[in-house]
């Protein structure tokens, strides 16, 4: 996914920097896109949440139960958690400067 959305990126900025610049076409097929990214970011931020949500269980969860088989649970999760977070803030980052480039075309388009 990380590498659709930045051949995505490179691929619209160019387009936009082009002569052969469509507006119109340009502002339906990013549209198009940022749709599609968005529902991917909203399920990372579901799972994310989720992940998040089952971290802090387990942490209260050692805080009042001796058990090494459940540190070893929430160490996974954990592990889990690092690259959901990472990943989402790409997408958030991601989305927000494909809106950059929506507004980029829209302004070129009602010149």
């Amino acid at each position: 996914m990380k590498k659709m959305i930045q051949d995505y990126i490179r691929e619209t900025e160019a387009k936009i920097k082009s002569k052969r610049f469509d507006p119109k076409k340009m502002e339906r097929d990013l549209l198009r896109h940022i749709e599609f990214f968005q529902h991917e970011r909203l399920i990372h931020l579901l799972v994310t949440m989720l992940v998040s949500l089952i971290v802090s269980i387990l942490l209260v969860a050692s805080l009042f139960i001796d058990n090494m088989v459940l540190m070893i649970i929430l160490f996974i999760f954990v592990l889990l958690l690092i690259p959901y977070m990472f990943h989402y803030y790409f997408l958030e980052n991601s989305v927000q400067y494909l809106y950059n480039l929506y507004n980029e075309v829209l302004e070129k388009l009602n010149r």
